[in-house]
């Protein structure tokens, strides 16, 4: 598990809308899920599909906790991160625009575009019916689209 931890933590960062550290903290926080529930793990079916519904679950206890609704935003840093080579890049037009989608609808955009899964294994890890997954993957979509001012190509006729 601990083999899979830089991936869990890119998925994260990727639910998180680029927020490397609340992205750290939940993938020590399904770790340590995991562990606890190591026996249910390891009858899993699909550990791989386990383990993202366990960090889909942390990240919904993450946004329902008291202290994170009181944490108000400062204009100026107490300091500087570091860089982290090892990060994959994401256009600060992208984070934004992934910041302002709804959780849900971030992580279906993620599983199934990051991760290419299919609908189904999209449906499985967010614990909703495939019809759900379809709907927040467009709508999603369609905000991702006019936040970054893309438009769809539309073929012409002649």
């Amino acid at each position: 598990m601990l083999a899979q931890r830089a991936g869990l933590v890119r998925t994260a960062t990727l639910l998180t809308a680029g927020d490397r550290h609340l992205a750290e903290d939940l993938v020590q926080a399904t770790l340590t899920k995991l562990y606890v529930a190591w026996p249910s793990f390891q009858r899993a079916d699909n550990p791989a599909a386990y383990t993202r519904r366990a960090l889909v679950n942390a990240l919904s206890d993450e946004r329902r906790r008291l202290w994170r609704r009181r944490e108000r935003p400062t204009a100026e840093l107490p300091e500087l991160p570091r860089t982290d080579q090892h990060a994959e890049p994401m256009a600060d037009g992208l984070r934004t625009a992934l910041r302002e989608l709804p959780p849900r609808m971030r992580a279906a955009v993620v599983f199934r575009y990051f991760h290419e899964l299919t609908v189904t294994e999209t449906a499985e890890a967010l614990g909703c019916s495939e019809g759900t997954v379809k709907s927040q993957t467009s709508r999603a979509l369609d905000r991702l689209r006019t936040a970054l001012e893309i438009r769809p190509a539309v073929p012409a006729f002649r």
